[in-house]
């Protein structure tokens, strides 16, 4: 078994008064996501949150808080992964969007849109937290 260390975000902005989350779709536009990726060696975890992020949507962020840790596992190759990310909460401070060859597209969604929009579990639950610290 290997292990996996990533590290990601969930960028939002107010758009005037309304709150919108931005998120990735990969895998032919058929999963969408939060941004995140492997946190590369010498690289603290908020470092790699925001480099990802960066790479995956085109735009910059500052870190506000911390969000949680998720835990899976994949099978990658015939080989068992143990991955867990860590997830930041990143307000989004400029930039357009434009995403790298990894990432299919990326979109800014109202939180309700968002939380449909999502196909994990377990970024549903992060985004919740997330939303649960942006409305205080």
């Amino acid at each position: 078994m290997k292990k996996a260390f990533s590290a990601g975000g969930v960028v939002y902005k107010f758009d005037g008064e309304n709150l919108k989350i931005l998120l990735i779709a990969t895998n032919n536009g058929k999963v969408w996501a939060l941004p995140k990726g492997l946190i590369e060696k010498d690289e603290e975890p908020k470092e790699a949150a925001l480099r990802e992020i960066k790479e995956e949507t085109g735009v910059d962020g500052k870190i506000i808080d911390e969000v949680g840790v998720i835990s899976y596992w994949f099978v990658l190759k015939n080989e068992k992964y143990f991955k867990r990310v860590k997830y930041f909460l990143v307000e989004y401070i400029s930039g357009d969007i434009n995403p790298d060859r990894e990432v299919d597209t990326a979109q800014w969604f109202t939180p309700e849109e968002a939380l449909k929009k999502l196909t994990y579990k377990n970024d549903k639950e992060i985004l919740k937290k997330a939303l649960e610290k942006i409305n205080g």
